[in-house]
């Protein structure tokens, strides 16, 4: 049976460096997706950079819905905007930042029901 997921019923999840909902997940009844609507802010002056992470097993897919950022990548740098779209494959060390002077706000989406499983963070959080 088809569902819908409104973003007002989304989970806030304390994520280090950016704002994230999720909004579709096992938790929420999906069997194989995640979707999470996430804010990197500007940074502030002197802030230090989120580290890198990795999913294990799955693909991360990307879309930019607003403003300008660079994904670092083991692979590359990879220059984002406002409706671009990259996919990192599964095992590749990555991190978003933004690099604009207003929020980066992305779309990304995960074939699989729990993200955190299978992610990999440097610091103690695991987490996407």
């Amino acid at each position: 049976m088809a569902r819908v997921f409104t973003q007002a019923d989304g989970k806030r999840l304390g994520l280090p460096g950016r704002s994230s909902l999720e909004i579709v997940s096992g938790e929420k009844g999906s069997r194989a997706v995640t979707l999470r609507l996430v804010e990197l802010a500007v940074p502030k002056p002197g802030e230090k950079p989120r580290a890198p992470h990795c999913h294990r097993d799955f693909e991360e897919c990307i879309y930019v819905l607003a403003g300008q950022g660079e994904t670092h990548a083991d692979s590359g740098v990879y220059k984002l905007k406002t409706g671009d779209t990259i996919v990192l494959p599964p095992g590749e060390m990555h991190v978003t930042r933004n690099t604009g002077d207003a929020p980066l706000l992305l779309l990304c989406f995960f074939p699989v029901g729990d993200v955190a499983a299978g992610t990999q963070e440097p610091a103690a959080a695991r987490a996407s």
